[in-house]
């Protein structure tokens, strides 16, 4: 044989990539699926597939220094005694005490009352450290009923009704044995150190006409007192805000697929739901042929970053937006300057695949007494009020560009996108275009 011959470089699989040849070599040795945190890890259309126009001569820009831009927002407006009135639309969204330590918890109540915004329990209940540091504080009531008591729903400052979340729609969340402690056991009333596994569906209703006389009871039970939210997973967005309206909801959040999780299947985190940017359109066009558009809010959830993203969701249409992972960042996890010991777990900072292990090094996603007490929460909350404090900065500086005096004043006219998929899903022009994929133009 002639060496001397030219061979081809060897060439890997885009379909059969590394990673997909470990997860079968994985399932095949152990028989089992993977179960993980966080949300979609796979590149998906979203807001950086947007730019803003800035003002020039058709638009008149605001003077930073001299002109304001608001950032409020009221929250429950349509039904509710007292609907919840926020100084910024970048709220912090439901994750639960056994998801993260209660540090964790306290951190995020004291973070978000600092900057003005509201916190959300998540599943399993509210606790006092949650509770003592938020002021506003949204009570979630999941289809497990975790904790759930109606003297906690008098208590909070909203309810919201969770149907669903972006990252695993249709499907119920988990909390693995070792982060079931004797707090959280009690807490749930489940057994300590034994796999939970919540409902897909809520016990008690199966459809709309169900879950609006599940929201009566609870406006009957907080004396219509309290804002109440239905949040749903990025599916059909269309239908499933029209039916929230129609249920009574005051508040409707959106969770888009790049939306976090504690714990659950690895298939569906990547291959169930749509993108965030592909969700907020198609709700806003519900809200607007029911009349409803401003008059419910629209919270907006998955993959939210920074002041960019928040503007942008709100140019769509969205009221406000809520983070989870970012916030979880900001507190201080998957930090890199404890790399060594994400490494000891199998994983690296910044990959996220530690929030089901229970062992993380920060303090955070773990109930290891020793470990959560790792999180200082008077300053994780200080981290989360200036990273707070940054988004809505740069929220206001974008839209003071383009010549508004309020967040809520950005409109799609001042969008355009970077891809035909993003135009097509976020109803903008392509950009150096007026063409909207699907609504003629060039």
């Amino acid at each position: 044989m002639d060496t001397n011959i030219p061979r081809t470089v060897p060439r890997k699989s885009a379909t059969f990539d590394d990673y997909t040849l470990s997860e079968i070599r994985r399932a095949a040795t152990t028989g089992i699926y993977d179960i993980r945190g966080a949300g979609a890890k796979r590149k998906l259309p979203h807001f950086d597939d947007l730019l803003f126009l800035g003002a020039s001569i058709s638009r008149y820009p605001l003077e930073g220094y001299r002109e304001k831009c608001g950032t409020d927002v009221i929250l429950g407006t349509r039904f509710a005694k007292k609907p919840i009135e926020l100084k910024i639309p970048i709220t912090i969204a439901g994750m639960s005490f056994g998801s993260l330590s209660a540090q964790a918890k306290e951190a995020l109540g004291r973070g978000a009352s600092m900057a003005g915004t509201s916190t959300t329990t998540g599943d399993g209940g509210m606790t006092p450290e949650e509770r003592g540091q938020s002021k506003h504080l949204v009570y979630q009531y999941l289809p497990s009923r975790y904790g759930m008591n109606p003297d906690d729903l008098r208590k909070a400052d909203a309810i919201e009704v969770v149907v669903g979340q972006g990252a695993k729609p249709g499907g119920g969340g988990m909390l693995l044995g070792q982060k079931i402690s004797d707090r959280v056991a009690q807490m749930r009333c489940l057994p300590k150190g034994i796999d939970q596994r919540s409902a897909c569906r809520h016990p008690d209703w199966t459809g709309p006409d169900d879950l609006e006389i599940k929201i009566h009871e609870l406006r009957e039970i907080t004396s219509w007192e309290k804002p109440i939210y239905v949040k749903v997973g990025g599916t059909r967005p269309y239908y499933d805000v029209a039916l929230a309206v129609k249920s009574g909801a005051d508040v409707v959040v959106l969770d888009g697929m790049q939306g976090g999780t504690a714990a659950t299947q690895e298939v569906f985190i990547e291959h169930v739901g749509l993108p965030t940017l592909a969700c907020i359109r198609p709700a806003v066009k519900a809200l607007q042929d029911l009349g409803m558009h401003r008059k419910v809010q629209l919270i907006i959830s998955g993959g939210i970053r920074n002041g960019a993203d928040v503007a942008k969701a709100l140019a769509l249409g969205a009221d406000a937006v809520a983070i989870g992972t970012a916030a979880l960042v900001a507190l201080g996890d998957n930090d890199p300057h404890l790399e060594e010991e994400y490494r000891a777990l199998g994983t690296t900072a910044g990959a996220y695949d530690d929030w089901h292990e229970g062992r993380d090094p920060a303090g955070i996603t773990t109930q290891d007494p020793d470990l959560a007490k790792r999180l200082d929460p008077v300053k994780a909350g200080r981290r989360l009020s200036n990273y707070l404090k940054v988004m809505t900065l740069e929220a206001q500086t974008v839209a003071r560009a383009c010549g508004k005096s309020h967040l809520h004043n950005l409109e799609p006219e001042d969008l355009c996108a970077l891809t035909v998929e993003a135009a097509a899903m976020a109803g903008v022009p392509l950009a150096g275009t007026d063409w909207i994929p699907g609504r003629g133009g060039y």
